[in-house]
């Protein structure tokens, strides 16, 4: 278990003075997972917490390394998501130290810089895994379940039902298996197929810009176009609409973007 304060041997460290903290001894009586996420760019921060929320999970987030750092020792949560380029601390300053705390959650690194000696650095300093962005959702939410899992703090979250399956009409959709049925029958879809109508089904009735869809999806890089999501939403179309021609659920807004109708 935790220490109830921060004390850094380094009087340099810039997570110096973060204070104390509440007990952890009565975190654990919850019924849904935390994530504490540590990162700075709010979109993405906003995105993370809105998809996690709808998978079950509590959600809280930090903009900068000292705030994460203390956010982490409030919560005591079941998993970090851990930014490396943050203002204030940068995220291997905050995983050294509360890994030196004795800070025991399973801590994924999300990062920009895929450089093989960023990742094994992380990895020394006490990371668990490592997502280099831009990345797919639902591998994400897969590699968060198998951490939680792996750590042995799933045996301590009190059991209850997570939006493991969403649906429309007859299609059936298992985010955590990566799984999606038609009528009881199989439908291949890629991974960004998949990316994509999560998105969308997560977020009924509500109009999704080309570019909102770019950033959640694809991370939004250069090289991908707005018509790479009018490709894949015809590709959802045809899998998944009776009628593709006259799609249902998957609608144009003209000069906006896409919304989804249950």
């Amino acid at each position: 278990m935790m220490n109830a304060s921060f004390n850094f041997s380094d009087a340099h460290d810039p997570l110096a003075g973060v204070g104390t903290s509440t007990s952890t001894s009565t975190m654990r009586a919850r019924r849904s997972p935390r994530v504490a996420i540590i990162e700075d760019n709010e979109s993405m921060a906003f995105g993370l917490q809105r998809t996690l929320e709808a998978d079950g999970y509590d959600v809280y987030v930090a903009s900068d390394g000292r705030m994460g750092a203390r956010l982490v020792r409030e919560i005591d949560p079941d998993l970090i998501l851990l930014d490396i380029m943050l203002p204030a601390a940068d995220g291997f300053s905050v995983l050294r130290t509360l890994r030196s705390d004795g800070v025991s959650a399973p801590v994924l690194i999300l990062t920009a810089r895929g450089e093989e000696a960023d990742k094994v650095h992380g990895f020394r300093l006490g990371a668990d895994d490592y997502v280099t962005k831009p990345f797919g959702l639902s591998e994400l939410l897969m590699r968060i379940e198998a951490l939680i899992r792996r750590s042995g703090r799933a045996a301590a979250i009190e059991a209850t039902p997570r939006a493991e399956e969403l649906g429309f009409g007859d299609v059936r959709i298992n985010p955590a298996a990566s799984t999606v049925t038609k009528g009881g029958h199989p439908v291949a879809l890629t991974p960004k197929e998949l990316d994509l109508l999560l998105a969308l089904v997560r977020h009924p009735g509500v109009v999704l810009t080309r570019v909102a869809l770019l950033r959640e999806v694809w991370g939004h890089r250069a090289e991908v176009m707005t018509r790479t999501v009018d490709i894949h939403v015809a590709e959802l179309r045809r899998k998944l609409e009776d009628v593709p021609a006259k799609p249902r659920h998957f609608v144009t807004v003209w000069k906006r973007g896409y919304r989804f109708d249950p």
